[in-house]
């Protein structure tokens, strides 16, 4: 096995800290879709040093969950499935303003703060 997670992870954490500085930013939604790039990259890195496997190219983090066979907690997993979700409409938004009102201040600060958890919860697997 290789330490390609380990590069993996690195791309997943400067990508977090990305979402921080969209944050400070006022770029919300944009600090959303980088949570959301940040949990994908951690979790290919896990699927690679889980299933010894090149992730397959998608977006979708349930998947990537799915076939690596981890869980984690309830609270986690919501989010995850909301990050999910989340990822289409911040990707390919269909009207800017709608979707800064959705992406407010609060709603993205939260986002981050359990994007990071998430984050936690990926590392202590590896």
């Amino acid at each position: 096995m290789n330490d390609k997670h380990e590069e993996w992870l690195k791309q997943a954490n400067y990508d977090i800290e990305t979402a921080d500085l969209m944050f400070s930013g006022g770029r919300f939604f944009y600090a959303v879709f980088m949570c959301h790039l940040s949990i994908e990259k951690a979790l290919k890195g896990l699927y690679h040093k889980t299933l010894d496997e090149i992730p397959p190219k998608t977006h979708n983090l349930i998947y990537l969950l799915n076939k690596i066979d981890k869980q984690p907690e309830e609270n986690l997993l919501k989010f995850i499935t909301r990050l999910n979700t989340a990822s289409v409409t911040t990707r390919y938004p269909d009207d800017l303003a709608k979707i800064q009102a959705a992406f407010t201040a609060e709603v993205t600060k939260a986002m981050i703060g359990q994007s990071k958890d998430v984050l936690e919860w990926i590392k202590k697997q590896l």
